[in-house]
Protein backbone atom coordinates (compact mmCIF):
# COMPACT_ATOMS: atom_id res chain seq x y z
CA UNK A 1 0.00 0.00 0.00
CA UNK A 2 3.05 2.28 -0.18
CA UNK A 3 1.69 3.77 -3.42
CA UNK A 4 -1.31 5.11 -1.50
CA UNK A 5 0.57 6.99 1.18
CA UNK A 6 2.70 10.12 1.31
CA UNK A 7 4.93 11.37 -0.24
CA UNK A 8 3.12 9.91 -3.27
CA UNK A 9 0.16 11.77 -4.73
CA UNK A 10 -2.89 9.53 -4.81
CA UNK A 11 -6.69 9.38 -4.84
CA UNK A 12 -7.94 9.28 -1.27
CA UNK A 13 -11.70 9.54 -1.59
CA UNK A 14 -14.47 9.45 -4.22
CA UNK A 15 -17.95 10.97 -3.93
CA UNK A 16 -20.65 9.69 -6.27
CA UNK A 17 -24.25 10.72 -6.93
CA UNK A 18 -27.13 8.23 -6.83
CA UNK A 19 -30.86 8.35 -7.47
CA UNK A 20 -32.04 6.74 -4.24
CA UNK A 21 -29.79 6.88 -1.20
CA UNK A 22 -31.58 4.04 0.63
CA UNK A 23 -31.44 1.67 -2.34
CA UNK A 24 -27.75 2.46 -2.76
CA UNK A 25 -27.04 1.86 0.91
CA UNK A 26 -28.44 -1.67 0.65
CA UNK A 27 -26.01 -2.31 -2.22
CA UNK A 28 -22.95 -0.72 -0.66
CA UNK A 29 -23.52 -2.36 2.73
CA UNK A 30 -24.86 -5.81 1.82
CA UNK A 31 -23.19 -6.44 -1.55
CA UNK A 32 -19.85 -4.65 -1.07
CA UNK A 33 -19.62 -4.74 2.71
CA UNK A 34 -19.08 -1.09 3.60
CA UNK A 35 -20.11 0.34 6.97
CA UNK A 36 -21.67 3.76 7.60
CA UNK A 37 -19.33 6.35 9.10
CA UNK A 38 -21.62 9.40 8.87
CA UNK A 39 -25.18 9.73 7.57
CA UNK A 40 -27.56 12.56 6.78
CA UNK A 41 -30.87 12.39 4.93
CA UNK A 42 -29.26 12.71 1.49
CA UNK A 43 -25.56 11.83 1.98
CA UNK A 44 -23.54 9.01 3.52
CA UNK A 45 -19.84 8.56 4.18
CA UNK A 46 -18.80 4.92 3.95
CA UNK A 47 -15.91 3.20 5.69
CA UNK A 48 -14.18 -0.17 5.99
CA UNK A 49 -12.20 0.54 9.16
CA UNK A 50 -14.65 2.67 11.14
CA UNK A 51 -12.25 5.62 11.07
CA UNK A 52 -11.70 6.90 7.53
CA UNK A 53 -14.01 7.22 4.53
CA UNK A 54 -12.84 6.24 1.05
CA UNK A 55 -16.27 6.57 -0.59
CA UNK A 56 -19.31 8.79 -0.16
CA UNK A 57 -22.71 8.62 -1.84
CA UNK A 58 -25.22 11.44 -2.10
CA UNK A 59 -28.65 12.02 -3.60
CA UNK A 60 -28.84 15.42 -5.33
CA UNK A 61 -31.98 17.54 -5.48
CA UNK A 62 -34.11 16.71 -8.54
CA UNK A 63 -31.70 13.90 -9.41
CA UNK A 64 -31.86 12.42 -12.91
CA UNK A 65 -30.55 9.06 -14.16
CA UNK A 66 -26.98 8.63 -15.37
CA UNK A 67 -26.52 10.39 -18.71
CA UNK A 68 -24.87 8.35 -21.45
CA UNK A 69 -21.90 9.48 -23.53
CA UNK A 70 -20.83 12.19 -21.09
CA UNK A 71 -17.60 12.83 -19.22
CA UNK A 72 -17.15 11.68 -15.64
CA UNK A 73 -16.81 8.35 -13.92
CA UNK A 74 -15.83 5.20 -15.80
CA UNK A 75 -15.11 3.44 -12.53
CA UNK A 76 -13.60 3.92 -9.11
CA UNK A 77 -11.35 1.11 -7.96
CA UNK A 78 -11.17 -0.41 -4.49
CA UNK A 79 -7.80 -1.98 -3.72
CA UNK A 80 -7.87 -4.90 -1.30
CA UNK A 81 -4.90 -5.73 0.96
CA UNK A 82 -4.45 -9.44 0.14
CA UNK A 83 -5.15 -11.86 -2.69
CA UNK A 84 -7.24 -13.98 -0.33
CA UNK A 85 -9.53 -10.94 0.12
CA UNK A 86 -10.30 -11.02 -3.60
CA UNK A 87 -10.99 -14.75 -3.44
CA UNK A 88 -13.33 -14.17 -0.49
CA UNK A 89 -15.35 -11.59 -2.40
CA UNK A 90 -15.60 -13.95 -5.40
CA UNK A 91 -17.15 -16.56 -3.08
CA UNK A 92 -19.47 -13.90 -1.67
CA UNK A 93 -20.63 -12.78 -5.12
CA UNK A 94 -21.28 -16.41 -6.08
CA UNK A 95 -23.39 -16.94 -2.98
CA UNK A 96 -25.61 -13.92 -3.69
CA UNK A 97 -25.78 -14.61 -7.43
CA UNK A 98 -24.17 -11.33 -8.49
CA UNK A 99 -22.99 -11.02 -12.08
CA UNK A 100 -19.71 -9.24 -12.73
CA UNK A 101 -16.79 -8.99 -15.14
CA UNK A 102 -13.18 -9.88 -14.50
CA UNK A 103 -9.70 -9.44 -15.91
CA UNK A 104 -6.03 -10.15 -15.34
CA UNK A 105 -4.06 -6.98 -16.08
CA UNK A 106 -0.59 -8.47 -15.38
CA UNK A 107 -0.04 -5.85 -12.66
CA UNK A 108 -3.31 -6.75 -10.96
CA UNK A 109 -6.33 -9.04 -10.84
CA UNK A 110 -9.69 -7.31 -11.01
CA UNK A 111 -13.45 -7.70 -10.79
CA UNK A 112 -15.84 -5.24 -12.47
CA UNK A 113 -19.42 -4.39 -11.62
CA UNK A 114 -21.82 -1.45 -11.34
CA UNK A 115 -23.99 -0.11 -8.54
CA UNK A 116 -27.80 0.13 -9.01
CA UNK A 117 -27.38 3.47 -10.83
CA UNK A 118 -24.71 2.31 -13.27
CA UNK A 119 -21.73 3.83 -11.46
CA UNK A 120 -18.76 1.66 -12.42
CA UNK A 121 -16.76 -0.17 -9.75
CA UNK A 122 -13.53 -2.15 -9.88
CA UNK A 123 -12.38 -4.33 -6.99
CA UNK A 124 -8.80 -5.54 -7.31
CA UNK A 125 -5.54 -6.71 -5.81
CA UNK A 126 -2.07 -5.83 -7.01
CA UNK A 127 0.58 -8.32 -7.88
CA UNK A 128 3.89 -7.63 -6.17
CA UNK A 129 5.61 -4.68 -7.92
CA UNK A 130 8.63 -6.93 -8.49
CA UNK A 131 6.45 -8.83 -10.99
CA UNK A 132 5.53 -5.72 -13.00
CA UNK A 133 7.36 -5.20 -16.29
CA UNK A 134 8.65 -1.72 -17.18
CA UNK A 135 10.02 -0.72 -20.59
CA UNK A 136 11.20 2.83 -21.32
CA UNK A 137 9.11 4.27 -18.48
CA UNK A 138 5.94 2.40 -19.42
CA UNK A 139 4.43 -0.41 -17.39
CA UNK A 140 3.06 -3.43 -19.24
CA UNK A 141 -0.66 -4.01 -18.76
CA UNK A 142 -3.10 -6.20 -20.63
CA UNK A 143 -6.65 -7.54 -20.49
CA UNK A 144 -6.39 -11.31 -20.04
CA UNK A 145 -8.90 -13.77 -18.57
CA UNK A 146 -8.76 -14.10 -14.80
CA UNK A 147 -7.70 -17.56 -13.60
CA UNK A 148 -10.46 -18.19 -11.07
CA UNK A 149 -9.37 -21.74 -10.27
CA UNK A 150 -5.93 -20.55 -9.26
CA UNK A 151 -7.29 -17.48 -7.42
CA UNK A 152 -9.78 -19.47 -5.38
CA UNK A 153 -7.10 -21.97 -4.37
CA UNK A 154 -5.47 -19.36 -2.11
CA UNK A 155 -8.20 -19.44 0.52
CA UNK A 156 -10.79 -21.78 1.99
CA UNK A 157 -14.37 -20.72 1.59
CA UNK A 158 -15.46 -18.78 4.65
CA UNK A 159 -18.31 -16.57 5.76
CA UNK A 160 -18.41 -13.08 4.27
CA UNK A 161 -17.54 -10.32 6.71
CA UNK A 162 -17.40 -7.28 4.40
CA UNK A 163 -14.56 -5.37 2.84
CA UNK A 164 -11.34 -5.68 4.87
CA UNK A 165 -10.27 -2.74 7.01
CA UNK A 166 -7.17 -2.11 4.88
CA UNK A 167 -9.15 -1.41 1.69
CA UNK A 168 -8.12 1.86 -0.01
CA UNK A 169 -9.20 3.80 -3.08
CA UNK A 170 -6.69 2.32 -5.50
CA UNK A 171 -7.40 4.54 -8.50
CA UNK A 172 -10.07 6.35 -10.46
CA UNK A 173 -10.76 5.94 -14.19
CA UNK A 174 -12.47 8.84 -15.97
CA UNK A 175 -14.21 9.57 -19.23
CA UNK A 176 -12.75 12.78 -20.65
CA UNK A 177 -13.58 14.88 -23.70
CA UNK A 178 -10.06 15.04 -25.10
CA UNK A 179 -6.75 13.47 -24.09
CA UNK A 180 -4.18 16.16 -24.88
CA UNK A 181 -5.60 18.81 -22.54
CA UNK A 182 -6.41 16.18 -19.93
CA UNK A 183 -2.82 14.92 -20.03
CA UNK A 184 -1.48 18.45 -19.53
CA UNK A 185 -3.80 18.99 -16.58
CA UNK A 186 -2.94 15.75 -14.78
CA UNK A 187 0.76 15.71 -15.59
CA UNK A 188 1.91 19.33 -15.65
CA UNK A 189 -0.83 20.54 -13.34
CA UNK A 190 -1.19 17.78 -10.75
CA UNK A 191 2.23 16.18 -11.17
CA UNK A 192 1.31 12.70 -12.35
CA UNK A 193 3.53 10.84 -14.81
CA UNK A 194 2.18 8.99 -17.86
CA UNK A 195 3.11 5.33 -17.37
CA UNK A 196 1.04 3.70 -20.13
CA UNK A 197 -0.66 4.80 -23.35
CA UNK A 198 -3.46 2.70 -24.79
CA UNK A 199 -3.25 3.85 -28.39
CA UNK A 200 -4.72 7.33 -28.75
CA UNK A 201 -7.77 6.53 -26.60
CA UNK A 202 -6.55 6.11 -23.02
CA UNK A 203 -3.80 7.20 -20.64
CA UNK A 204 -2.65 5.77 -17.33
CA UNK A 205 -0.84 8.08 -14.90
CA UNK A 206 0.83 7.65 -11.53
CA UNK A 207 3.31 8.86 -8.97
CA UNK A 208 5.88 6.66 -7.22
CA UNK A 209 5.99 4.23 -10.18
CA UNK A 210 2.56 2.76 -9.47
CA UNK A 211 0.74 1.24 -12.45
CA UNK A 212 -1.85 4.03 -12.18
CA UNK A 213 -3.64 6.20 -9.67
CA UNK A 214 -5.46 8.02 -12.52
CA UNK A 215 -6.73 6.66 -15.84
CA UNK A 216 -8.34 8.71 -18.61
CA UNK A 217 -10.17 7.62 -21.75
CA UNK A 218 -12.20 9.01 -24.66
CA UNK A 219 -14.26 5.84 -25.15
CA UNK A 220 -17.60 7.70 -25.00
CA UNK A 221 -16.39 9.98 -27.80
CA UNK A 222 -14.02 12.88 -28.35
CA UNK A 223 -15.78 16.08 -27.37
CA UNK A 224 -18.17 14.34 -24.97
CA UNK A 225 -20.14 16.90 -22.93
CA UNK A 226 -20.12 17.35 -19.17
CA UNK A 227 -23.19 15.79 -17.52
CA UNK A 228 -25.80 17.83 -15.69
CA UNK A 229 -24.98 18.74 -12.09
CA UNK A 230 -28.00 16.75 -10.83
CA UNK A 231 -27.15 13.66 -12.90
CA UNK A 232 -26.14 10.36 -11.33
CA UNK A 233 -22.38 9.89 -11.59
CA UNK A 234 -19.21 11.44 -10.20
CA UNK A 235 -19.67 14.31 -7.76
CA UNK A 236 -15.96 14.75 -7.00
CA UNK A 237 -12.80 12.99 -5.95
CA UNK A 238 -9.94 13.90 -3.63
CA UNK A 239 -6.26 14.03 -4.50
CA UNK A 240 -3.96 13.71 -1.47
CA UNK A 241 -0.73 15.71 -1.66
CA UNK A 242 2.37 15.26 0.48
CA UNK A 243 2.29 18.55 2.42
CA UNK A 244 1.30 22.21 2.31
CA UNK A 245 4.33 23.19 0.21
CA UNK A 246 3.45 20.54 -2.36
CA UNK A 247 -0.14 21.76 -2.46
CA UNK A 248 0.97 25.38 -2.91
CA UNK A 249 3.27 24.31 -5.75
CA UNK A 250 0.52 22.23 -7.35
CA UNK A 251 -1.93 25.13 -7.18
CA UNK A 252 0.64 27.37 -8.86
CA UNK A 253 1.21 24.76 -11.57
CA UNK A 254 -2.53 24.42 -12.17
CA UNK A 255 -2.93 28.17 -12.51
CA UNK A 256 0.05 28.31 -14.89
CA UNK A 257 -1.83 26.09 -17.37
CA UNK A 258 -5.05 28.09 -17.01
CA UNK A 259 -6.91 25.83 -14.58
CA UNK A 260 -9.01 27.49 -11.89
CA UNK A 261 -8.45 26.78 -8.20
CA UNK A 262 -10.93 28.05 -5.62
CA UNK A 263 -11.01 27.82 -1.84
CA UNK A 264 -14.23 26.89 -0.03
CA UNK A 265 -14.27 26.45 3.75
CA UNK A 266 -10.60 25.57 3.84
CA UNK A 267 -10.77 23.16 0.90
CA UNK A 268 -9.07 23.82 -2.43
CA UNK A 269 -11.07 22.76 -5.48
CA UNK A 270 -10.11 22.50 -9.14
CA UNK A 271 -11.74 21.09 -12.27
CA UNK A 272 -10.11 19.13 -15.05
CA UNK A 273 -10.78 20.22 -18.67
CA UNK A 274 -13.76 17.83 -18.83
CA UNK A 275 -15.45 19.29 -15.75
CA UNK A 276 -14.49 16.63 -13.21
CA UNK A 277 -14.36 18.23 -9.73
CA UNK A 278 -11.21 17.56 -7.68
CA UNK A 279 -10.41 18.43 -4.06
CA UNK A 280 -6.74 19.02 -3.22
CA UNK A 281 -5.98 17.81 0.30
CA UNK A 282 -2.93 17.17 2.47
Amino acid sequence: MKFHSKPNTYVGHVNIKVQNINRSLVFYQEVLGFEILEKTEKAVKLTTDGITSVLSIEQPENVIPKQGRTTGLYHFALLLPKRSDLADIVHHFAEIGLRYGSSDHLVSEALYLSDPDGNGIEIYIDRDPSEWTWNNGEVSMTVDPLNFEELLSVTKRQSWSGLPAGTVMGHIHLHVAELKKAEEFYSKGLGFEVVNRYGNQALFLSTGKYHHQIALNTWVGVGAPTPSENSVGLESFTIVLADEATRDYTIAQLKSIGASVTEERGSFITYDPSGNRIYLEI
